[in-house]
């Protein structure tokens, strides 16, 4: 195999010399270096299988980020952002430098954001190949054999290289940190290739809200043969991929998208999804996509063989494969698409309080939108069945550098702008709390959603829900009325208004962080205690 110099000046400025470096491999090329290397093995599928090694996932409490003149006053600084000194960040960069110069290193030229107006070069510069192989399918490409002479912003990933905390700054020996001066992303001691997805998504979360008016957001998106736009926001395990994976619409993307002046677009070329108990009956096109070209991580096979047995999670719970969108039959190429119609925030609430669909007003939906509520279940060992509250601002705080208060206005303003109708779905239980109660079923929640995005029940009934002000639909077809309001689906009544106002207090409590940098109308839309009648 011939290494190929890469175009100057791009690495001298980070004092890379170039004769180690092979740059731009094809798909083929750097799945044969993974196997000489030892980094990986072929599924039976023709995936490559590979472990991340000591960490198979991100590292939330080790990721940094730069302290400078762009970032000191417009970042949220605290415990997701966590303040790094250009000094310590320099004296590593030399140091991650002269690590990948002892050895062959790979590199790769892509772009994020597909829309033109909004796209944005990079230079992804690994020490293994699987991990150059994550960013070929993930990123958006340039036409094959083609590289970029001078990308914007660098990334640099060396799982071998160990950092001193002492001496370096850091936290443990691994790393991530975004440097918004330098226009560089640092990741060290850690394999998981996440790191990297996610290190461009804080970057973009930061731009495009903060200097190009364009909301960032964690959220799968598609498109109906109409031309009508859908975004679903949701945390893990409210049915975000399941959702919107619709064999009836085009998939613009799965996981991070932008809504800017006249558009939604994909920020990535490709998906990173979960592989757990994965089965060509639940996920068939996810299950379709684990071929040749396809990255599967952390995954065991079945004894003896090169079959992967997807409900074996020994190394970890969080199996993913990462594969280009376009080995999803109805993607959107380009994965673009017009101003969304309808937006949908995905909760499992295990309380079995919120309606299983309901509309929100502008300030409601900029409320929602901050809280990020979903639950989750606990573990049935020593009989714990109780469910606990989980808030991820914006349903994506990990990933967010300005405060989420931000990211909320700006969604509110384009809902009034383009007026856009925004849907709370309640995919989790009805008719009582976890243990007690059922359930969603998917059938219910799709020909809600079905019935959201044909306009079906723009000219509905709707009754305002006594404690968190929603509106919820009288009649939806395909779903009996009885279960749309949730509190009719208890037995007993009071037994529900209780567990309405603890949610609601939840919320409020969780809300206090944000309240002093909120504006009037999402204050005004906070869920209110009521009274129980005994």
């Amino acid at each position: 195999m011939s290494k190929v110099l890469m175009p100057k000046p791009d690495l001298s400025q980070l004092n890379l010399g170039t004769d180690n470096a092979y740059y731009q491999l094809s798909v083929p090329q750097l799945v044969e270096e993974a196997i000489i290397n030892g980094e990986g093995t072929l599924s039976s599928s023709g995936a490559l299988a590979i472990d991340t090694g000591k960490f198979t996932g991100r590292s939330p409490k080790d990721r940094f980020i730069v302290l400078d003149d762009i970032t000191k006053d417009s970042v949220w600084w605290g415990d997701i952002n966590i303040k790094f000194s250009q000094s310590n960040f320099d004296s590593l960069l030399q140091k991650v430098c002269e690590h990948l110069n002892k050895d062959k290193f790979y590199v790769r030229d892509a772009y994020a954001c597909a829309d033109e107006a909004y796209k944005m070069s990079l230079r992804v510069i690994t020490e293994t190949a699987y991990q150059n192989l994550f960013a070929n399918n993930l990123f958006l490409r340039p036409e094959e054999g083609k590289g970029i002479e001078n990308p914007e912003w660098t990334i640099i990933a060396a799982p071998g290289f160990l950092a001193d905390p002492e001496i370096d700054g850091t936290r443990q020996a691994n790393f991530s940190i975004l440097n918004f001066s330098k226009k560089m992303i640092l990741i060290g001691g850690t394999g998981y290739t996440g790191e990297i997805k996610k290190g461009i998504f804080s970057v973009l979360n930061f731009i495009l809200p903060e200097l190009k008016n364009t909301l960032s957001m964690h959220c799968s998106a598609n498109v109906g043969a109409d031309g009508d736009t859908a975004i679903f926001f949701g945390l893990s395990g409210t049915g975000k991929t399941t959702l919107s994976a619709d064999p009836a619409r085009g998939l613009i993307g799965d996981d991070e998208h932008g809504w800017g002046d006249s558009s939604v677009f994909n920020f990535e070329g490709g998906c990173y999804a979960k592989c757990v108990d994965l089965t060509a009956e639940k996920e068939p096109q996810i299950y379709d996509a684990i071929k040749f070209g396809s990255l599967l991580e952390n995954i065991n096979y079945f004894p003896a063989t090169r079959d992967v047995d997807y409900s074996n999670i020994e190394k970890t719970e969080n199996t993913r494969v990462a594969y280009p969108i376009n080995y999803i039959n109805n993607a959107v190429l380009p994965s673009i698409a017009g101003i969304p119609k309808n937006i949908f925030f995905l909760t499992a609430d295990a309380f079995g309080v919120l309606p299983p669909l309901s509309k929100l007003t502008p300030g409601q939906a900029m409320f929602h939108f901050i809280s990020g509520y979903t639950a989750k279940v606990a573990g049935t060992e020593a009989g714990v069945t109780e469910p606990q509250v989980t808030f991820s601002a914006c349903f994506g705080k990990a990933f967010l550098p300005l405060h989420p208060t931000k990211y909320a206005e700006l969604l509110g303003k384009k809902m009034e702008e383009h007026q856009v109708n925004v849907w709370l779905v309640n995919t989790g239980w009805s008719g009582g709390a976890y243990g007690e109660g059922k359930r969603m079923k998917l059938s219910y929640t799709r020909a809600l959603i079905t019935a959201a995005l044909n306009g079906e029940l723009s000219d509905a009934n709707f009754t305002e829900h006594p404690v968190f002000g929603l509106l919820m639909p009288d009649a939806c077809p395909g779903v009996p009325s009885e279960i749309l309001s949730p509190r009719n689906t208890w037995s007993e009544k009071q037994k529900y208004d209780q567990k309405a106002n603890e949610l609601a207090k939840a919320f409020i409590d969780n809300f206090r962080q944000f309240e002093e940098f909120a504006n009037d109308e999402i204050l005004k839309s906070l869920p209110k205690v009521v009274e129980i009648t005994l």
